[in-house]
């Protein structure tokens, strides 16, 4: 315990959440959910900055340029082959691998499916059980290996989300899948939730139950998150959580998009509901995202183009507008924008092209003269966590001595960089060493 407050600062500086020390409020954390960005690469697909340079490393970009700090990735069972669906374990493996070694933290999304689960698609991957009992089994089965399998390559998870969108159900219904037109038939729902006349709540408490267990028995550092994506009722969303009170998790996460959940207003309803009723429960918005270049259509679309302009400016805006509300609720501590790498030059990897990522598509109508250049609401996104204290202003600042003639360094106790490594003498820069800032 010795190097305890050292490490505390460390993460502070490094801007990652410290809410695992007893008594600290968690500072702010900005992430986004980057689940295609490797296949993107694959594909070929550019990203250059504002001014049209090309970005060799597109992750240390997003860190470096937009401040995130967490990077957010979707697990599927067994990959269907639909547009999007391709993060298997050994991709998340890897993709792991690098957001680490990039300094990073890493959410993992376990989708618990073959393919996109959400409100209305939560099918129980192939091969799985479908009777409750056999199934919550195979869900704690399922989470304790890959949970193994991510640990011992090096990609422990620093969040976990149990599920997708869950207001309706986790793993509760059944599908035939065509992998020649890949669509999916022969949907039978057996345990939809979110009537409250109905039993399967219980189904879902043993489901999540059986995923927390498998998570605090694998990764008892990480965070767990239950999502869902009613955001545009207050009273729904905390009737959810309140069924879930018996479920051993940290985080509520929710998904905010104005087209589908409404205004700010709505949301701000929302948070206070959530803040009065489950004061305890830190929040997270950990998908969000608007439009660059045209707005959705269709039925249950609220449109906001008169607020938001379906443009780089007024996606700017929407997400400097967010953050200023965000920033209003102390129980927000995280923000995540969802596929900021979409890339219409990658191949067509995913179709159509939602035009909701932050990067322009070489239109001129999106004001770039270089096709896949960062938009500006990229940067705006660092003002969710400008302004917090960095936990060491008060430490004293020493210059360190030179060395000896023997090369001995400065002090012999331990010290380390800002990314928490144990270094050496020949080190430059800043280090903290027995609680003091040294600059070599």
């Amino acid at each position: 315990m010795k190097h305890f407050s050292v490490l505390i600062l460390l993460f502070i500086a490094l801007g990652l959440p410290t809410a695992f020390a007893q008594g600290t409020t968690p500072t702010r954390l900005l992430g986004a959910d980057l689940s295609m960005l490797p296949a993107y690469e694959q594909a070929g697909a550019v990203y250059r900055d504002a001014s049209g340079a090309v970005q060799s490393d597109p992750l240390r970009f997003f860190r470096d340029v937009a401040g995130i700090r967490c990077v957010r990735v979707r697990l599927f069972v067994d990959p269907s082959g639909e547009t999007g669906v391709c993060q298997d374990l050994q991709y998340v493996q890897q993709f792991g691998r690098r957001i680490k070694e990039a300094g990073m933290q890493l959410m993992l999304d376990f989708h618990y499916s073959d393919t996109w689960a959400d409100p209305d698609k939560q099918y129980i991957p192939r091969g799985w059980p479908t009777e409750a009992t056999a199934l919550q089994q195979r869900l704690y089965t399922y989470t304790t290996q890959s949970l193994k399998a991510l640990v011992a390559a090096g990609v422990t998870p620093d969040y976990i989300q149990l599920g997708n969108e869950i207001s309706y159900g986790m793993c509760s219904m059944t599908a035939t899948y065509n992998a020649n037109t890949k669509a999916w038939s022969n949907v039978q729902r057996l345990y939809p939730c979110y009537t409250s006349a109905h039993a399967n709540w219980r189904t879902l408490v043993g489901m999540l139950q059986q995923c927390a267990k498998a998570c605090r028995e694998q990764c008892p550092q990480a965070r767990l998150i239950i999502h869902t994506e009613r955001a545009a009722d207050a009273y729904m969303t905390d009737d959810i959580y309140e069924r879930l009170n018996e479920v051993d998790y940290d985080i509520i996460g929710l998904s905010y998009y104005p087209f589908w959940h409404n205004g700010l207003s709505t949301l701000a309803t929302t948070l206070n509901k959530l803040q009065v009723q489950k004061g305890t429960k830190e929040v997270m918005i950990v998908e969000t995202a608007y439009n660059n270049a045209w707005y959705p259509s269709g039925q249950g679309i609220y449109n906001f183009q008169s607020t938001w302009a379906a443009s780089p400016a007024g996606q700017k805006a929407f997400v400097q507008d967010l953050i200023t509300e965000l920033l209003k609720h102390s129980n927000v501590t995280g923000l995540f924008y969802w596929m900021p790498e979409e890339n219409p030059a990658g191949n067509h990897v995913y179709e159509p092209w939602l035009n909701r990522g932050l990067f322009a598509n070489g239109q001129a109508s999106l004001g770039q003269g270089n096709a896949n250049c960062a938009l500006p609401a990229l940067t705006a996104l660092r003002r969710f966590t400008e302004g917090q204290p960095d936990g060491i202003k008060d430490i004293p600042v020493v210059t360190a001595p030179r060395t000896s003639a023997s090369g001995s360094a400065h002090t012999a106790t331990p010290a380390f960089d800002l990314s928490g490594r144990r270094i050496g003498s020949a080190h430059r820069g800043l280090t903290i060493s027995r609680g003091r800032k040294y600059v070599h």
